[in-house]
């Protein structure tokens, strides 16, 4: 019985303890804990997270910058260089200009009157030395901080197009669809339209025709008949359009179509074509029933 007795007035005792405060559940925190945590954040390095110096977020930032250059010369702009004298006065020797690469992706076609930079479509640069660019030129061009060093790139002024035809007689003028082209506002100074006679060529569809400004210094489509395209270069070897003169900046311009390509009739001779067949096809029920009516009189008599 004695040790019921205990037993029992023990129990009530030990609940009242743990309601004053001893942690049976985990969930509050003693004097002591509190104490404790008071010194822990009283010792260095326990306060606010300093910021990382600027020369450990340095690497970060440049290659988020290589990386956005990259896009921005695969997708919208590059930079090209300008090796020789073909786009005199237009363009000189040295300078740099930028091509608008994101137009195309959105189906954009070569149009006349634009200076584009291309491929070589095969055979036009060959025997031509090229300079070999060092590793760092190479890598500076390949993420587009650098004029390309790609040495395989012509750059030329589009004069026709798919369908258009083309031609010019020994010192006279070049001729699109008929029409004859004052060229003065672009040709170098003292450059004839053309030397020799050329043409007249109808340029294929999906293809261009391309002439330099300094005519008697560039080795554009009149001189790469005899290669397979006739001269002509196919649109999907075009990289784009140069649009600006970036370097150096005395020479900053832009590269605008010139007014003579706005002129009216060039696309007069590629519009008639349709036009023509669709007539022909217009006549042909009539002829036919005409016809049909006048071989039936025939039989009735």
């Amino acid at each position: 019985m004695a040790v019921g007795a205990r037993s029992g007035h023990d129990e009530p005792e030990k609940r009242a303890d743990e309601a004053i405060g001893d942690d049976v559940t985990g969930d509050d925190v003693t004097g002591d804990e509190l104490a404790h945590d008071d010194e822990e954040a009283g010792k260095p390095g326990k306060g606010p997270k300093k910021p990382r110096s600027f020369w450990k977020e340095l690497p970060l930032l440049i290659g988020i910058a290589l990386v956005l250059a990259l896009l921005i010369k695969t997708f919208l702009v590059q930079a090209f260089s300008i090796p020789s004298e073909s786009m005199m006065n237009t363009l000189q020797r040295g300078d740099r200009v930028l091509v608008d690469k994101l137009t195309p992706w959105f189906g954009s076609e070569p149009e006349r009157g634009e200076v584009v930079v291309f491929h070589d479509p095969g055979g036009w640069l060959e025997g031509q030395e090229t300079p070999e660019p060092n590793v760092v030129q190479k890598f500076l061009s390949f993420i587009g901080l650098m004029p390309s060093a790609e040495e395989k790139d012509l750059i030329k002024r589009v004069i026709a197009v798919g369908g258009d035809t083309v031609s010019c007689k020994e010192g006279g003028k070049v001729v699109l669809n008929g029409k004859a082209l004052d060229e003065t506002s672009y040709l170098a100074p003292g450059s004839v339209p053309c030397q020799d006679s050329f043409g007249p060529i109808k340029v294929p569809e999906g293809r261009i025709w391309v002439m330099g400004d300094n005519r008697q210094n560039s080795l554009d489509s009149r001189f790469h008949q005899q290669l397979p395209g006739g001269g002509t270069v196919a649109n999907d070897q075009v990289v784009g359009r140069a649009v600006v003169i970036a370097w150096p900046v005395t020479r900053w311009a832009t590269l605008p179509v010139p007014d003579v390509f706005d002129q009216p009739g060039l696309n007069q001779a590629v519009a008639a074509a349709p036009l023509g067949a669709a007539g022909l096809a217009g006549a042909l029920p009539l002829v036919l029933w005409r016809r049909k009516k006048h071989t039936a009189g025939h039989t009735a008599e």
